[in-house]
């Protein structure tokens, strides 16, 4: 048997004015997403738990069978295993993104996309002003995301994800908790860096904005997980432009199954995905996990025709592919399931149930009529926690 989970990120959504009072899902043209639906079962899924923030970071680890009131230190830490950064007993791993400010307001959590190439240019300047204070390591990563390890750093830190306060005062959400002083001096002395750097200058004399700004969020210590192939007998790969993703996977025990030109937006190599999941699949492994960023960030840009657009590629390009691919192949199973919602209406997450379906092999229909949120609040599968999935996707009966 073989196993894909499909996860557009962030897919689920709220009823959208401009889409004629219909969420992204119900209003994009998503024939594959509807057919897997109507032959397999599902319904709604509460990936969030009660007692954690509504994240990709709790929703995919949900996802690959964690159980995040369990298991969970932080969103940083998890990047990091991606980008090969051993984490010591004392290291605390920051998650460092360069934003666009204008005063005291974010205006943009990415910098407008900046790219992965003037993002780590930057990274290196602040490296070689900012790391004279012992103990700190920049390291770069895709685009606006990147990370900071601080030796020995503080333990409770509350801070907040930079998506969720676009346009909101940046002095009234900076980190509190534990030496909260040192993590603000480090992001105030990252400003007059960026701002002389000639890759800002460059930028702004495009009209393009300027990642004026270093926003530290998402600390934690290295997290260790049991792997899947102790879980639930798996050996596999994940496919995803985002490190955050990949880290859980590498966590537990997966191939980051690498992809050219995969950037995490409307861009994205698609076909290439496809075809090096199911090259995996071919050469003997049993599971893949296939994440597609691009309707998180639509969301959180308050895009709704980009996040439409976004689904609409995801069904085209990709999950009728898989399934296509998938019926050549043999036994095989497909779980399709979002990791969260991100309403355009919010610009961020929520923590609502979000529609999941199964489908293929052994996985008789039960009346689904589509693959959307009405759909599958209709539907009569419903799971109550995000972590469960992995067990009735792959039928195992061990507890996670």
């Amino acid at each position: 048997m073989k196993y894909v989970v499909l996860v557009p990120d962030g897919a689920a959504d709220y009823p959208v004015p401009e889409l004629g009072g219909r969420t992204p899902l119900q209003a994009a043209d998503i024939p594959n997403m509807d057919r897997l639906a109507r032959e397999g079962r599902g319904g709604m899924v509460q990936m969030i738990p009660e007692s954690r923030p509504p994240g990709s970071d709790i929703g995919n680890l949900e996802i690959f069978g964690y159980d995040t009131r369990l298991h969970y230190s932080g969103r940083a830490p998890l990047e990091a295993v991606s980008i090969g950064i051993e984490l010591g007993e004392e290291d605390v791993a920051f998650r460092c993104n360069l934003i666009h400010r204008d005063g005291d307001t974010l205006v943009d959590y990415s910098a407008g996309h900046i790219s992965s190439e003037e993002g780590g240019a930057l990274l290196r300047e602040l490296a070689d002003a900012v790391t004279a204070q012992e103990g700190i390591r920049f390291y770069p990563g895709v685009g606006y995301r990147h990370l900071m390890v601080f030796s020995n750093g503080p333990q409770e830190l509350l801070s907040f994800p930079p998506h969720d306060i676009m346009g909101e005062s940046i002095s009234a959400h900076l980190p509190t908790g534990d030496r909260q002083e040192e993590v603000r001096r480090l992001m105030a002395a990252a400003e007059p860096i960026l701002l002389r750097s000639e890759v800002n200058r460059r930028r702004a004399s495009l009209g393009m904005p300027t990642a004026n700004g270093m926003w530290l969020w998402g600390s934690g210590r290295a997290l260790k997980l049991e792997g899947l192939t102790e879980k639930y007998g798996l050996r596999g790969g994940v496919i995803s432009a985002v490190d955050l993703v990949r880290g859980i996977g590498q966590c537990a025990g997966l191939e980051v199954i690498e992809v050219p030109g995969i950037t995490g937006y409307l861009d994205t190599n698609y076909a290439g995905k496809v075809a090096y999941a199911l090259a995996a699949l071919e050469r003997g492994m049993d599971f893949v996990y296939l994440h597609v960023e691009a309707p998180d960030e639509a969301g959180h840009n308050a895009d709704a025709d980009a996040k439409k657009q976004a689904l609409e590629d995801f069904d085209r390009h990709v999950v009728g592919r898989i399934m296509v691919a998938l019926e050549q192949l043999g036994p095989s199973r497909v779980l399709l399931t979002p990791d969260h919602r991100t309403p355009v209406e919010l610009r961020t997450h929520s923590r609502e149930p979000v529609p999941f379906a199964l489908w293929g092999t052994n996985v008789p229909p039960d009346g689904l009529q589509a693959y959307s949120e009405a759909a599958g609040e209709a539907g009569s599968f419903h799971v109550e926690r995000g972590h469960e999935l992995m067990t009735h996707l792959t039928g195992a009966r061990r507890e996670s």
